[in-house]
Order: structure tokens, then sequence, then C-alpha cells
């Protein structure tokens, strides 16, 4: 018999919003960053962003969505290990917009705002575990999205990396407008959201 991972989640995200969304293992939480960032389908239901219901657009328009709109921040880091750190950014730049159109200033000033100075011409093995996290928000970055969903940005770092991921994001949200939305079990990453939701069992609890 299936399970639903999600059972009637409403949910509302303005624009220029932080916010976190915390709950136990297995709540849902993931799923339902998924089905934001398109990654997933929901079985019923809708999901909109900017108008548009992701649920009733065709694959390829989906996907095109998601590379215009949507930046995206995981627990693992993901990146390909055969290129470097500015390597990882050219190629994100260049399935933003088909041809890596960004100067390399803007990669420097993006891997310098995360503290990255020195670790352009680096490999991920060549980096520690925060380091490599960095060039994966730096990544998410680069295209300046409109939305950053972040799954557990923070759960494999330690305090300091920790923190200069999380000032990052608050940077972004305060300076530049853009919409977050993360995962995270910890409350202390929690705190710098402007707004948290808990889950438990696929359901919103608390607000």
């Amino acid at each position: 018999m299936a399970v639903p991972a999600l059972r009637g989640v409403s949910l509302d995200v303005q624009r220029g919003e932080f916010v976190a969304i915390m709950g136990p293992s297995g709540c849902g939480k993931s799923t339902l960053l998924h089905l934001l960032g398109g990654l997933l389908s929901p079985t019923t239901g809708s999901i909109h962003i900017d108008g548009e219901d992701l649920s009733k657009v065709s694959d390829a328009k989906r996907t095109d969505i998601r590379r215009r709109k949507i930046g995206f921040v995981f627990q693992r880091f993901n990146l390909f290990p055969t290129l470097t750190a500015e390597g990882n950014l050219k190629l994100a730049e260049k399935i933003h917009t088909g041809n890596g159109a960004h100067s390399a200033d803007r990669r420097h000033e993006v891997l310098r705002l995360l503290k990255l100075e020195g670790k352009m011409r680096h490999k991920p093995l060549e980096l520690s575990g925060g380091e490599q996290q960095r060039v994966a928000l730096a990544r998410a970055i680069i295209n300046s999205p409109a939305i950053i969903l972040a799954d557990e940005p923070t759960g494999n770092l330690d305090s300091e990396n920790s923190e200069i991921v999380l000032d990052m994001f608050k940077e972004l949200n305060e300076k530049f407008r853009q919409t977050i939305i993360m995962i995270t079990h910890n409350p202390e990453a929690a705190a710098v959201a402007s707004r948290i939701i808990r889950m438990r069992d696929g359901h919103i609890v608390e607000e």
C-alpha cells in the first residue's frame, strides 16, 4: 500500500521571504522541497511559481523554469570531481545561459564573498568539506536565481563554516531580496530565517 509523503500541505511563500522548514527525519521536508523545485511532481494538488503551475507544464517547461529561477544547495555537495571550483561555476553558468556568459570577475566576486579566495583552481577532493559546501553555494547563486532551495546546507559543516554559509544566505535575502527556503534540523540555523515552519508526519503543524 502506498503511503503519502505529504498530506494536505498548503503553503504560500512570498517573494523575498527567508523560510526555514524543521521537523524530524521522514516527516516530508525533503519531499516538499523537491516538489517546490520541480524535481518531483505531485500526485494531487498544484505548485505555482510566478503564476505558473509546475504540475501542469511539460517536463521541458518545468526544467526551463528550474534552470532560470531556482538554485539548489544540497547537504551532499554534488560537485563535479574532475572540475575545479571555478570550473563548477562555469558549468552552472553554461547550463543557465547556454554559453557560460558571466565574466571571470563575477565568479571571483562570488568566491570572494564566500571566503574562497585562492581556491578557484582546486578540485573538490583538494578542498575541505566546508569549502566544498561553499563552492556548492557559489554554484547555486552564480546566476542570481530568484529562489534558493537549501536542503540541510549546514548539516555536514562545523560551526565556522556554518556561520559563513548562513551569513551568505542572510545577505542574499536582505540585500538582493532572493527568496530562500531552507530545510534544517539546527535551531540556530533556523533562527536566521524570518519564518519557521514545523512539519510532522507529512503535515505542517506549526508556523
